[in-house]
Formats: C-alpha cells, sequence, structure tokens
C-alpha cells in the first residue's frame, strides 16, 4: 500500500510511541520496563520512537518509524520527499523542521499552532485527519498491550490496510479483503523477523 504521489493538501504530524523492547531477553541497556512503565525522562526523548504519518485529502497515507526523540528535516526527506511535489501544499504543526523543509523544497506551507486556539486556517487547511488517524492508531495499538519496536513498522502497515477498510463488512468485501491478502508475496519467514533487529 505504498503511496507513489500525493495530491494537493498535504497533512503532515508525528506522533511517539515508548521505545520498546518486548520479548526481548537480557536487555542490559536499562532495566526492563514491567507492563509497559513511563519513560524516565519527561516530554519528547530519545527514548521515545518518533512516527511520521503524511496524508493527503484522497486518504493516500504515508507511516513510517522515522527516529528516535524529535523529527528532523533530513528524515522527512527519506520518508516522503519524493512522494511531494510543487503543487502541494503542506499542513504540518508548528514543529520548526517542518518549516525549513518546506521553504527548501519550495512548497506552501500552513503552519497551525496547537496553543493558539486557532485549529483551521482559512476554513480549508488543518490537520484534523491525521490526529485522528493518530487517535485510532493509538487505540488500536493498545490492544496488543504494546508492541516491541522493532516491529512497528509491520503494525503501521497492517493498520493503515484495516483502517483504509474499516467502513468494508459485507460478506462480498471480506471475501475480496482474504483474496487481496493472498496476492503479496511474502519473503520474510518466522525466524528472519524474530531475529531482525531495529533499524531506522
Amino acid at each position: 500500500m505504498d503511496v507513489e504521489q500525493f495530491e494537493g493538501i498535504v497533512e503532515i504530524d508525528e506522533t511517539y510511541f515508548l521505545y520498546s523492547q518486548k520479548g526481548q531477553r537480557g536487555i542490559t541497556e536499562r532495566k526492563p520496563r514491567k507492563r509497559g512503565g513511563k519513560s524516565k525522562y519527561r516530554g519528547i526523548s530519545h527514548e521515545q520512537v518518533c512516527v511520521l504519518v503524511a496524508r493527503d485529502r484522497t486518504k493516500a497515507t504515508v507511516s513510517k518509524v522515522a527516529c528516535m526523540g524529535r523529527i528532523v528535516k533530513p528524515k522527512v526527506e527519506k520518508l516522503i520527499g519524493s512522494k511531494l511535489s510543487n503543487e502541494n501544499v503542506l499542513v504540518t504543526d508548528a514543529w520548526r523542521a517542518y518549516k525549513t523543509y518546506a521553504k527548501e523544497k519550495g512548497l506552501e506551507h500552513y503552519r497551525i499552532k496547537s496553543d493558539g486556539g486557532n485549529h483551521v486556517i482559512k476554513g480549508l487547511y488543518h490537520i484534523q485527519n491525521v490526529n485522528g488517524l493518530h487517535s485510532r492508531l493509538k487505540q488500536w495499538i493498545d490492544r496488543f498491550k504494546g508492541v516491541a519496536t522493532k516491529y512497528l513498522d509491520n503494525y503501521l502497515s497492517w493498520f493503515l490496510f484495516v483502517d483504509s477498510r474499516s467502513n468494508e463488512s459485507t460478506n462480498q468485501h471480506i471475501k475480496e479483503f482474504l483474496l487481496t491478502s493472498f496476492v503479496f508475496e511474502m519473503t520474510d519467514t518466522y525466524d528472519s523477523l524474530r531475529l531482525s533487529k531495529f533499524d531506522i
């Protein structure tokens, strides 16, 4: 479900998950967290995994693990740079990495300041679609009682697939869902997934 090119207005925002080594034995860098636990640091720190979400108004969505801690401009370029054109209008929160990125790419850009009270600019530019997706994603991930960070990209892909089909519940749609799930070639094995390392 990869996006080749975004169309029109593109909403971009990030969400954060606590770095997790769930299921791993012999954690040496820190004391193991029991039942999820909390970060040692307040706010966004290097213990938080940043997930970048970009979505246009046709619901074409990119959702990927970007980095540890705050998002930086090179990571934005790596994840969505090839999917943007001069026709796109970026709508983001007020984080400065987006401002400099849009300026360098020559893209029209609107910033939504969360503390400003105004969440819609000109009645058209907002990040409510992305924030709604974040909310549904967090609820969906919570049902697993946390996931290992090295598998987070797989869960994000799974969520986007399920979310895109959320309004399809007839028997015909379920049959199509099952048939299309067998179309994609799978090269990973259980052991290759289990033994993989987290890499950004």
